[in-house]
């Protein structure tokens, strides 16, 4: 008899990225997403900032700046993420380099 090897397709993982660094910053990627919800709502989740800045006053000027409401969110196994609003992706991109939190190349955008 002949055995035949089949490669089954596996699913896409938009997250798979994130679970391949390990630990939550390790490539030092900030990951900028856009989630559904019902209708036209969305909301934007900023994922992988360095631990020692403070979430709380980052998430106060985004929402100062942008005018929309938005939460830090603890996860177990990503870490803290910051959820707005909204799609803000252009906004906290723009707003993470202009502060100097980040560099742009250090910044990917999902979604859409």
């Amino acid at each position: 008899m002949v055995e035949v090897d089949f490669g089954l397709p596996s699913s896409f993982d938009p997250f798979a990225e994130s679970k391949e660094s390990g630990a939550p910053g390790a490539k030092e990627y900030v990951h900028i997403r856009i989630q559904q919800r019902n209708g036209k709502k969305s909301l934007t989740t900023v994922q992988g900032l360095k631990k020692d800045y403070s979430y709380e006053k980052i998430l106060k000027d985004l929402k100062k700046e942008f005018c929309c409401n938005g939460n830090v969110v603890q996860d177990k196994e990503l870490g803290k993420i910051i959820q707005l609003q909204g799609d803000q992706r252009k906004n906290v991109s723009h707003f993470l380099v202009q502060a100097g939190l980040v560099k742009k190349d250090h910044i990917k955008i999902h979604g859409f």
